[in-house]
Parts: structure tokens; sequence; C-alpha cells
């Protein structure tokens, strides 16, 4: 009767281990077919999308028959155009057409004649899509002469080119989402990005040369590393290497105050009229709306050009912080004037043509909560919503980085597939011994009956 039970528990227990290989390699198969595909093929949001389509149209139309693309009121893309035919492509496209008397060409031009003239420090210049005008702004900084002078030269080009001036001073924010500190100033830690076997911090390029050494405290106890590589000014961008190469936990997370982060799954390039956050130490989460893109800022120590133009307000301390939407990284911050207070005027340096010049990808959430490397092309973020309602992105807290045992236990992963499969292997181990083990001692029994 004994021998019987142990016959049943053995063949109940391969029988279960069997099923447990079946069932865990289920687990794994489906775990490794949810895996996230690659950035390009994610959705990506309504804003995203919509931008897509008119610099697609741009891009097709060529620069003499177009004047640059925004996003409308309703999210849709709208088009300016210089005829009807162009007109009538954009309309079937789907998105809404307006006609403008300057085109691309002569926008471009118009900067082209404004770089070339004496550099006057306090001025910067944009070209406004909306308006089908270049509008060049000058600080408290530029005297009358310079300005006149400037004046001079926009009268030159033609009538759209429109001057401004502006309160406040165009200054770098030298200075910021967490704080970086050390004897070359204060700045914000951007984006964490990665060359495949050093992660580093993007922040501004003004923040410091190459040699700085950053301090998470003022005593200079707590290094966070050193910048390795340094553009400023023409760009604003700069990669800081961890002391110990290592980003840690919550690489994916941007810092937006009081404990709480936005994980970060990819990066883009936004669209006029797109609103978007920015985040810094200084004045903590701030959100506008993006005026222009291309911008180019004189400041006193250099100029720099390409730069995305807000209306989100930033403080001296908020320099190389963040800006994103909906989870999708956009820019760090650059300078600019005004303060949160009275309004003002932010300037970025755009996060994908610093990947693509530093060669590093960006550390991202992928959709099962681990962070990656991620390409500089356009990628995914939460949900598909027009620019007015989008939000920073997926909370978490800035402490809540996934651990090794979560993430093996999150059955969107393979671990715990994996675990089975082990642990029916471990069971069918067993019995096969208890039976060898068992079949030898009756054989000595049998041997030593036969001959004893």
């Amino acid at each position: 009767m004994r021998h019987a039970r142990r016959r049943l528990v053995r063949r109940v227990t391969r029988l279960a281990a069997v099923g447990g290989l079946l069932l865990g390699g289920t687990m794994v198969t489906r775990a490794v077919a949810s895996e996230p595909p690659d950035a390009s093929a994610v959705p990506r949001t309504y804003a995203a999308s919509a931008a897509d389509t008119g610099s697609g149209l741009v891009s097709r139309l060529g620069t003499s028959r177009t004047a640059g693309s925004w996003l409308g009121a309703d999210g849709k893309p709208v088009v300016a155009v210089t005829d009807e035919e162009a007109a009538a492509e954009v309309r079937k496209a789907g998105a809404e057409a307006k006609m403008v008397d300057h085109s691309m060409d002569e926008l471009k031009s118009a900067t082209s004649t404004l770089r070339s003239a004496p550099r006057v420090a306090g001025t910067a210049w944009v070209m406004d899509y909306q308006s089908n005008e270049v509008v060049v702004r000058g600080d408290s900084t530029v005297s009358a002469a310079d300005w006149s002078r400037m004046t001079q030269v926009a009268g030159d080009i033609g009538g759209f080119v429109r001057m401004e001036r502006t309160e406040g001073t165009f200054t770098t924010r030298l200075n910021g989402a967490l704080p970086l500190l050390s004897t070359a100033g204060r700045c914000s830690a951007g984006f964490n990005v990665t060359d495949g076997q050093r992660d580093f911090i993007l922040t501004a390029g003004h923040c410091g040369p190459n040699g700085s050494v950053w301090f998470a405290d003022n005593r200079g106890d707590q290094q966070i590393g050193q910048t390795v590589q340094q553009n400023f000014p023409g760009g604003d961008f700069s990669l800081v290497e961890y002391a110990n190469g290592d980003a840690g936990a919550g690489a994916d997370v941007v810092s937006i105050g009081d404990g709480k982060g936005v994980r970060i799954t990819g990066a883009a390039d936004p669209a006029v009229g797109q609103r978007v956050f920015r985040s810094g130490s200084t004045s903590g989460l701030r959100d506008g709306e993006v005026t222009a893109v291309n911008a180019t800022v004189n400041y006193p120590e250099g100029t720099v050009t390409g730069l995305i133009e807000t209306n989100v307000c930033a403080e001296p301390g908020d320099s190389g912080g963040p800006m994103f939407s909906e989870g999708v990284a956009l820019g760090v911050t650059s300078g600019g004037s005004g303060d949160c207070n009275a309004g003002g005027t932010t300037f970025f340096q755009p996060v994908t043509k610093a990947l693509e010049a530093l060669d590093v990808k960006l550390i991202v959430t992928a959709q099962n909560g681990s962070g990656q490397g991620a390409s500089p092309a356009p990628s995914a973020t939460q949900s598909a919503v027009a620019p007015g309602d989008a939000s920073p992105g997926s909370s978490v807290s800035v402490s809540g980085a996934s651990t090794l045992l979560s993430r093996l236990a999150d059955p969107k992963n393979v671990g715990p597939g994996l675990l089975v499969v082990a642990g029916s292997l471990v069971a069918l181990a067993a019995t096969r011994f208890i039976r060898a083990e068992q079949d030898r001692k009756a054989y000595r029994r049998y041997y030593s009956a036969t001959w004893g």
C-alpha cells in the first residue's frame, strides 16, 4: 500500500512538473511577444502626429511654396502656403492652409542677413510662422545706437521684419530639475543619456567647460560627475559623466518637485503651438506654449542658434533643466528674459539635435517599466491628446524606481515564466533522483536475497 502511494505521488509530481514547464514556456513566450516595439513604431501623441503632418507637407511642397507650419487651437496642423495649388494639396491632406505673402526662402534669407550684420548682445530673432514675419527682439541692455543700427538692417530687408523691444535681459539661466553644483556655478540636471557603456547627464552647455566637477551638495561631499563634452556657444548642451559611470535606478524619471517625477518615454521635436512643461529647482514645474523654432539668441557669452522659443517662464537656477510634454523629452533650458512673476520668454536647446551631435541615446521608460536606451528619433507617449490638453506625462515617485525583484515579479516580464520553468525542472530532477535511488535500493535487496 505504501509503495502504491509513493508511485502515485511520483506520478502526480511528474505531471505537475510537465504542466509547469508548459505554463512557464507559455508565460515566457507571451512576455517576449509583448516586449515594447522599436520607438518609431510606438503610437504617438495627437500633437506629434499633427506636427508630422505639417512638417511633412512643408517638406513635400518645398520652401518656395510654404512658410512653416504650426498647431491650431483645435490641435490640427496649419501650413502657411504661397499659392492656391499648394493650398489645395494641404487641404487634401487634412490640414488647414493659410495664404501668406512671404515664403520660407524669404524668411531664411532675412535671418541670414541679420546673422551677417555686426553682432549685438541682448538681441534675438525668430521666424514667426503665424504672422509670416521675422521678429527681432532687443532687451534692456541694447543701446539706442545699436538698436537704431539693427533697425536700419531690418528696414533694408523688407517690411516683413518686425522690431520689438522687451523688458529684462536675455541671459543664460546659469543655476536648476535636481541641482548640480560646482565652482563654475549652479545648473539643473536635464535628462539621463547613455552611449551604451557609460551613463551621462545631458544639461546646458553654458553651465561649465570641460573638466567642471559637479556635486549634489554645497560642501562638495557628494560628487555626481564631471563635464566631458561641451558645446557652447553655437549650441547649448553638454555631457556630465557620472562618477561611477552608472545613472542608477530611476534614470528614466525627471523630477517635478515635491518628491514626484515624470517617466520619460522618448524624444521628439516640438511643434509651434504645442503645450510644453519645464522643471527647474528654482521655480519648479511650469507650463506654456512653443512660440517659435530655430530661434537665434545673442547672449553676452556668444550666439546660439536652432533654439526653441516658448512663453514658459524660468529663473536663474533653472538652467539645463528638462522640457517635456506627455513624457516626451523636448529640450533643456538655455536662457531667456523675465521671471515667473511677470512672465517672460525662455529658449531651449532641442534634445534631438543634442543627442545626434553627442552620439548618445536617451534613457527612457519601456512599456514594461524598465529603462532602456532610445534612439534620438521621435518616440512614444502615453496617449493621444490634443496639444491644449497635454500633461507632463506619467507621474511616479522620484524614489520609486523598480528593483530587480519587482521586475522579476512583473507578469509582463519573462521573470515569472523563467521561475516556473526552473521550479518544474527541479521537480522533474527530484522525481528522477528519488526513482533512481529507490530502484538502486530494490536491486540491492534483491541481489542480497539471491546470493545471501
